[in-house]
């Protein structure tokens, strides 16, 4: 593809509008760089003296040199610099399709070396992305002293480009850990996907950006088959997790195949009704532990497919008899916080861990039900869970922060989706309220992960209050579904 020609896939992803070059003003680099051209606006090896902006979100220092990487937002290219520094020190860029995981397939992009008589120097401009291929992307600028084998890298960054807010930006960040090749979310779990893909299409409803819609469809067509079949599989709640995802999926495309699908996984999980401790849905096809999460998973997508299925009795009846059954075993404890399950040897609540998301899936369901009836009550009963849980000392830090139970360890592989699901219903809720309680509460768990548990290429860890631990797809998720549903 020429240089300043962009092919129709591109323009879904990019926002469009090229930028007007710039005279060059010094003599290019040398590049020694053997990686593949990548051509998106413009084609890698651009000079930066044609670049219209100079961002530098990023650096790093190595015996007394400063090495930047600097980006044109205009272009959406980087390119690293050197200074303070002697002929024969070497800049480079790393580019990576996966968050950092990987990059450049092991060589140095626009390697180059300062030449004689200059204290510093600078890389050609080089792609963040690959539109063409889908390749979500990030840069960091590396160099070296000539004299020492030491190596200083910054930490990545990329453009604004889809990335134009903090909700845009963490969606993008998301997508770098989406595997096109299996239409999952690599780092993470299979229900932790059916979340971090219902965070990406509440992203493209609230933010208007649809680059990233393209994923729905490679998600459904790559693993429709997988496991039972129609996103089914031997955990019920995974299965409803799923259900949820295509009912979101149904309500932004139209695409009837959706619906189907989040109908065949409430039909799975209703075969796992029984008359065990008088009613609910098995956690498992094992039939060994009936919970809160299946079962506020169950009303939430029964209330939910009676809203879009014309003519729908049995879906109500679902959702209103789970409700109904719900109550009955206390798993609503008297603090009004929801503990994990029940003991079948009691038909009661077993006291369990009150989990963040526990809390925000009954309280979305309870949203969907009032929807679906048209009976406030429902909203009642869903606010005073909602106020339970936007204050009790459990899930909070001292200033207010919300925190998971387990957050004093690492969570395991399904805690770091947990909160992103509490924060989801408990906006749902928000929303379906006149008066907007849990605004200002969103707003200060967003504006407290912006800016004390965030990368510079807003990718987020598990503790909201900071700082970063480490990255994955469910922390994002979580995170992403927070920047949702905060206004």
């Amino acid at each position: 593809m020429s240089v300043g020609i962009v092919s129709s896939l591109a323009l879904l992803i990019a926002p469009l509008g090229a930028p007007v070059p710039a005279p060059a003003t010094e003599t290019p680099p040398v590049n020694m760089s053997t990686q593949a051209t990548i051509c998106n606006k413009y084609c890698d090896a651009r000079d930066p003296g044609l670049a219209t902006k100079d961002r530098a979100p990023v650096s790093s220092t190595l015996f007394g040199r400063t090495i930047a990487l600097h980006i044109d937002d205009d272009a959406a290219m980087g390119w690293a610099t050197i200074d303070n520094g002697n002929p024969g020190d070497e800049v480079w860029l790393d580019r990576s399709m996966d968050g950092g995981r990987t990059w450049s397939d092991g060589s140095r992009l626009g390697n180059t070396a300062i030449p004689t008589g200059q204290g510093g120097w600078r890389t050609q401009m080089y792609n963040v992305d690959d539109w063409n291929n889908l390749g979500v992307g990030a840069l960091r600028a590396c160099g070296k002293a000539g004299d020492r084998a030491d190596i200083a890298c910054t930490t990545w960054a990329r453009t604004t480009w889809n990335a134009w807010d903090r909700r845009t930006a963490a969606a993008t960040a998301l997508m770098q850990d989406y595997n096109l090749s299996t239409g999952l979310f690599d780092t993470t779990g299979w229900w932790n996907s059916a979340n971090a893909l219902n965070a990406l299409i509440d992203n493209i409803r609230v933010s208007g950006m649809h680059s990233y819609e393209y994923a729905i469809a490679r998600t459904y067509d790559l693993n429709l088959n997988a496991q039972e079949g129609q996103f089914r599989n031997d955990y019920i709640d995974d299965t409803g997790w799923w259900g949820l995802a295509w009912v979101a999926a149904y309500d932004l495309t139209g695409d009837s195949r959706y619906l189907q699908t989040a109908r065949a996984d409430a039909d799975h999980m209703a075969a796992y009704w029984d008359n065990t401790c008088g009613g609910g849905v098995w956690w498992s096809e094992a039939k060994t532990y009936k919970n809160a999460i299946s079962n506020s998973l169950y009303i939430q997508l029964n209330a939910q497919l009676h809203t879009r299925v014309s003519g729908d009795t049995t879906y109500l009846q679902r959702a209103q008899a789970g409700w109904t059954w719900f109550q009955q075993t206390g798993m609503i404890n008297g603090s009004n916080l929801v503990n994990d399950g029940i003991d079948l040897s009691t038909c009661k609540n077993n006291g369990s861990t009150a989990w963040t998301y526990n809390q925000g899936v009954l309280i979305g369901a309870l949203t969907e039900l009032s929807k679906a009836t048209n009976n406030s009550a429902y909203l009642t009963s869903a606010r005073q869970l909602a106020d339970a849980s936007t204050t009790a000392s459990s899930l909070h830090t001292a200033d207010g922060i919300l925190r998971e139970p387990c957050e004093n360890g690492d969570c395991g592989g399904d805690g770091p989706s947990f909160k992103g699901a509490h924060v989801r219903g408990l906006g749902k809720l928000n929303a379906a309220l006149s008066d907007h309680p849990y605004t200002s509460y969103l707003q200060h768990q967003a504006d407290r992960a912006f800016s004390a548990d965030r990368t510079p290429m807003d990718q987020y860890g598990l503790r909201w209050y900071g700082p970063v631990d480490k990255l994955d797809a469910a922390r994002q998720q979580s995170a992403l579904d927070l920047l949702n549903a905060a206004p």
